[in-house]
C-alpha cells in the first residue's frame, strides 16, 4: 500500500511525509500523532491511505461543517478519482435529525400556538413528507438556536427507542443502520464520546468492526470528552421531565394520578433549586466546597436538593404503576430514576478522585462533575486492547492495558502543543507511547504574513483596554474597507468593542460591523466571506470563543485579524483551578506547564484565520504588549507561524497600505 500511497503525494513533500506515516500505522497498528501546519493538506493525507487501504475507517472530527464537508465533497471526490467502490455514511448526534414523534407531540405544546412557531413548524411538516436523512441541515434558513429545534428532536432521555410507534421510520435509527453497512463512516467527536460514556448511540455497535479510526481536529477531543465523561444534573432536565410527564400523562392515563399535581411539584422543586442561586450573576462558575457550591447557604442548598429527591421520587412511583400503559411511561419512569441518581451522585460530600464539581449558573442552574482530563478514559475505555481492558481499574491507579494491537489510531491538528513532542495533547489523551510526527505549513509567513503588536496600547488589565483597542482597529479597519475579524478572550470584550464600532460606522454604508450573538454563526461566516462584493459594503466580525478555530476565510476578505489579550485559561474557571492545584501538589508549576502552552495553542489557533492559502496577505495584530514585556513572550512568540514583525505605527501603517494596495 505504501507505494500506492507515494505515487498520490510526490509533488508536495510535507503531504507526502504525513500520507506516508498514515499509511505504516494503519499497516502495523498503534496510535499517531500529527501535527499538520496549516496548507499541508492533512484531509487528503489521511484520506487517501485510508481509502486504499480497503478497511472499515472511522473518520471523526470536531464540527459539523467539517463532517459535511468531508462527507459531501472531499471522500466523493477521493472515490470517484481512486475508483474505488466505497460505501460511506455520515452519522450526526440526534439534536441533528428530525423526530418523526415528537413532531406529533409538539402541535399539543404551548409553544406551538404561536404564531412564528407554527409558522416554522409547518415548513418542518411539509420538510418531512419528502427527506429522506431527516437531516436538519437540509433545512435552509432553519437558525440553530431556533426555540422548535428542542421540539421536533429526541433526546437520550426522551427517545423511546424499539417501543417508539414511529421506530420503524426513524431517522436517527436508519442512519446507525447506513452506517453499520458503510466502508467509512464520518462522525463528530460529541458522538463518540457520547457513546463512550453511555454506549447508547449506535457506535457499541460500529466501533468493534471498525480498525481504523481518524480524529482531525484531535485538539479539540479533550474538552469535548470531559463534558461527556462525568455527570450532570441541571434545572432544565428537571423542566422538560415535568413537561414530558404531564403530556404524557394525560394523553394515555388521564385519571390514574394527579398528573399535573406531580408535573406542577416537579417544576417547582427546578425553580426553587434554580432560586438558590438567584443573587448570581448570569455565567458564573461557582466552586464545590465540601457539600454545597460556594456562596450558598448549606440549608438551603440541601432543603432544595430535598425537594427535587422528593418530587422525582413521587413522579416515579406514580409512573411505576402506569408503565405497561404506553412506552413513554417506561422511558419516563428511568428518566426519573436517572435524575435521582444523579441528584444522590451531587449529594454525596467526596467526589471521585480526579474529578471536579462546580455549578454554572445560566437561565437553568447545572451540576457538573468532570474529569480533569481524558487520559484514563482513553487508555482504558477506547485504546485498550479488550481482553485486558476487561480486567483493569479504571480508577488510574492500576497500570494501564495495552494499546489494542490490531487497530491503528490517526489524531490529527494544525495545532497540537508547542514542544516536539505535542505533550500538550498527548499527555491528556493518554497518547504518552505514541508516534509523533510534526509537519511544517508551506506557506512563506515571512512574506505573506506580519506582526504587530502596538506598544501605545494599556495593560490587559486596565478598564480602557478595550476601548482603546476599539479605536485602534476603527482606524486600522476604515482604510481597508473592512477585511478585519477581531477575536476576542471575553464575552465582555466583544460587547465593548463590537458596539465601539458598530457605532463609529453605523452611518456609513461601506463598511459593516458583525458581532457575534446577533446573527446565527452560519449567517455571520458566510456574510464575512462575502466581502465587499456584489454591492455589498466590507465587513468587520468581532467575535469570541468557536470562532478563534474553524473559520476559513481565504483571499481578500480577511486581510487583518485582531487578538484583543493573550488567551490564557480563566483563572477563575473552577476546572482550570483544579488542572493547576493537580500539577502544584505533584511538585510542578502551574503557569509555565499548564497556562502557558494553553495560550500558545489557543494563540496558534486563533493566527491561523489568517493565512489560508499561498496568495493570502495579512497582519496579525495582538493587542497585548506582554508579549514584548514579559519573559513568557518569547515562548509565546515562538509558538506562532513565522510573520515578520512590525517594530512600530509606522511600519504597520506601511504594510497596511501595501495591502489597500496590492492587485
Amino acid at each position: 500500500m505504501l507505494a500506492r500511497v507515494d505515487a498520490h503525494f510526490q509533488p508536495r513533500e510535507g503531504q507526502t511525509r504525513m500520507a506516508m506515516a498514515v499509511a505504516r500505522t494503519i499497516e502495523t497498528g498503534g496510535a499517531l500523532v500529527v501535527e499538520a501546519g496549516t496548507g499541508v493538506g492533512k484531509t487528503f493525507s489521511y484520506l487517501v491511505p485510508a481509502l486504499l487501504s480497503g478497511e472499515r475507517v472511522l473518520l471523526s472530527t470536531a464540527t459539523k461543517a467539517l463532517q459535511e464537508q468531508l462527507f459531501a465533497r472531499d471522500l466523493p471526490r477521493l472515490v470517484e478519482t481512486l475508483g474505488l467502490p466505497v460505501r460511506t455514511a455520515l452519522l450526526k448526534g440526534r439534536a441533528s435529525y428530525l423526530c418523526r414523534y415528537r413532531m406529533e407531540l409538539a402541535r399539543q405544546d404551548a409553544l406551538a400556538q404561536e404564531r412564528d412557531i407554527a409558522r416554522v413548524l409547518a415548513r418542518v411538516q411539509d420538510w418531512s413528507r419528502h427527506t429522506r436523512a431527516g437531516d436538519l441541515a437540509e433545512l435552509a434558513g432553519l437558525d440553530e438556536r431556533s426555540p422548535v429545534i428542542p421540539l421536533i428532536t429526541s433526546t437520550r432521555e426522551n427517545c423511546l427507542g424499539s417501543p417508539c410507534p414511529r421506530f420503524r421510520e426513524c431517522h436517527v435509527h436508519l442512519a446507525r443502520r447506513e452506517a453499520l453497512a458503510a466502508d467509512i463512516v464520518v462522525i463528530n467527536h460529541h458522538l463518540f464520546f457520547a457513546d463512550v460514556a453511555v454506549r447508547e448511540s449506535g457506535m457499541a455497535e460500529l466501533l468493534p468492526s471498525v480498525r481504523v479510526v481518524v480524529f482531525d481536529e484531535a485538539h479539540q477531543i479533550n474538552e469535548t470528552g470531559v463534558q461527556f465523561l462525568g455527570a450532570q444534573l441541571s434545572t432544565g432536565q428537571l423542566l422538560d421531565f415535568g413537561k414530558d410527564l404531564l403530556a404524557a400523562g394525560l394523553q394515555y392515563a388521564r385519571g390514574m394520578a394527579d398528573w399535573a399535581g406531580l408535573a406542577t411539584l416537579v417544576e417547582l422543586a427546578a425553580r426553587d433549586l434554580r432560586l438558590v442561586a438567584e443573587k448570581t450573576p448570569v455565567g458564573s462558575k461557582l466552586r464545590w466546597t465540601q457539600e454545597t457550591p460556594e456562596g450558598v447557604p448549606g440549608a438551603q442548598w440541601q432543603d432544595a436538593l430535598r425537594r427535587v429527591a422528593v418530587a422525582c421520587t413521587q413522579a416515579r412511583d406514580a409512573l411505576a404503576m402506569v408503565s405497561e400503559m404506553a412506552p413513554d411511561f417506561v422511558r419516563l419512569h428511568a428518566r426519573g430514576s436517572e435524575l435521582l441518581a444523579h441528584l444522590a451522585r451531587f449529594s454525596d460530600p467526596a467526589p471521585p478522585d480526579a474529578v471536579v464539581r462546580w455549578v454554572d449558573v445560566g437561565a437553568q442552574l447545572r451540576l457538573i462533575e468532570s474529569p480533569l482530563d481524558i487520559a484514563v478514559a482513553m487508555r482504558t475505555r477506547v485504546l485498550a486492547d479488550p481482553a485486558e481492558s476487561e480486567s483493569e481499574s479504571a480508577n488510574g491507579d492500576a497500570q494501564p492495558p495495552a494499546m489494542d494491537p490490531g487497530r491503528a489510531w490517526i489524531f490529527t491538528s494544525a495545532t497540537l502543543g508547542e514542544d516536539e513532542q505535542l505533550t500538550w495533547f498527548t499527555q491528556r489523551a493518554g497518547l504518552q507511547d505514541a508516534e509523533i510526527l510534526r509537519v511544517a505549513s508551506p506557506f512563506d509567513y515571512a512574506a505573506q504574513a506580519a506582526l504587530y503588536v502596538p506598544r501605545h496600547l494599556p495593560p490587559p488589565a486596565e478598564p480602557t483596554h478595550s476601548r482603546t483597542l476599539a479605536q485602534w482597529v476603527g482606524d486600522a479597519a476604515e482604510p481597508l474597507c473592512g477585511r478585519t475579524l477581531v477575536l476576542t478572550t471575553t464575552l465582555k470584550a466583544l460587547r465593548t468593542i463590537g458596539d465601539a464600532l458598530k457605532a463609529r460606522f453605523e452611518a456609513r454604508d461601506d463598511l459593516q460591523v458583525l458581532v457575534q450573538g446577533e446573527w446565527p454563526k452560519r449567517r455571520l461566516m458566510e456574510r464575512f466571506r462575502a466581502g465587499a462584493t456584489a454591492g455589498q459594503p466590507g465587513c468587520v466580525l468581532v467575535a469570541s470563543a468557536t470562532f478563534w478555530e474553524g473559520f476559513d476565510v481565504p483571499g481578500d476578505a480577511l486581510q487583518l485579524v485582531v487578538i484583543d489579550k493573550l488567551p490564557f485559561p480563566p483563572p477563575g474557571d473552577p476546572l482550570v483551578e483544579a488542572r493547576a492545584q493537580r500539577i502544584e501538589k505533584a511538585g510542578g508549576k502551574a503557569f509555565p506547564s499548564y497556562s502557558l502552552p494553553e495560550a500558545a495553542v489557543a494563540l496558534k489557533q486563533g493566527a491561523g484565520r489568517l493565512i489560508r492559502r499561498e496568495s493570502d496577505r495579512g497582519i496579525l495584530v495582538i493587542g497585548d504588549t506582554r508579549l514584548l514585556t514579559m519573559g513568557y513572550g518569547q515562548r509565546l512568540l515562538a509558538a506562532l507561524p513565522p510573520m515578520r514583525r512590525l517594530a512600530s505605527e509606522q511600519e504597520f501603517a506601511a504594510a497596511l497600505q501595501a495591502l489597500r494596495t496590492a492587485p
